[in-house]
């Protein structure tokens, strides 16, 4: 038993420290802190595709962190490194594209998927109905019916 603990303790000490990386970015003002923040907020990680970059923890995600940072103690503003980003990896790196010609899709084919769906349920519903009345016995049907099943009865 003391044998099985050490080697546990022993295996323990050869696997790497699991250690998150931390980024620790020096601003020259709360604004610009701001800034920072909320453009990492808006920008979308490439690689990672539902993350943005701040919650990213891919290397590439790190290197826009890093190049969003120099470019604000540069003097960029918010759009200039909204611009920038958007040059660089296009319009997938936002997480609100502007609404184009080429990203119409994205704003309205939830909605167009939705609308088609419940056109579909409708027209399949109302279909539906009219097989089912359609189907019905006329009263002479019902009348042979029944004469029938009273003959069987009798039988």
């Amino acid at each position: 038993m003391r044998l099985c603990f050490v080697l546990i303790l022993l295996a323990g000490l050869w696997l790497p420290p699991a250690m998150a990386a931390i980024d620790v970015y020096q601003f020259d003002s709360p604004q610009q802190e701001e800034i920072f923040r909320e453009l990492t907020r808006e920008l979308r990680c490439p690689k990672c595709q539902n993350q943005d970059i701040a919650d990213s923890n891919a290397e590439l995600a790190k290197d826009l962190r890093d190049k969003t940072y120099s470019m604000l103690r540069e003097g960029s503003s918010k759009e200039e490194v909204i611009d920038y980003m958007v040059a660089r990896y296009g319009n997938f790196i936002l997480y609100k594209p502007p609404v184009m010609a080429s990203t119409l899709i994205l704003w309205f084919g939830p909605v167009l998927v939705m609308l088609l769906g419940l056109v579909i349920v409708l027209v399949r519903t109302r279909k539906k109905k009219r097989n089912d009345a359609d189907e019905s016995l006329s009263t002479q049907e019902r009348e042979r019916l029944a004469d029938l099943l009273n003959k069987d009865k009798e039988s």
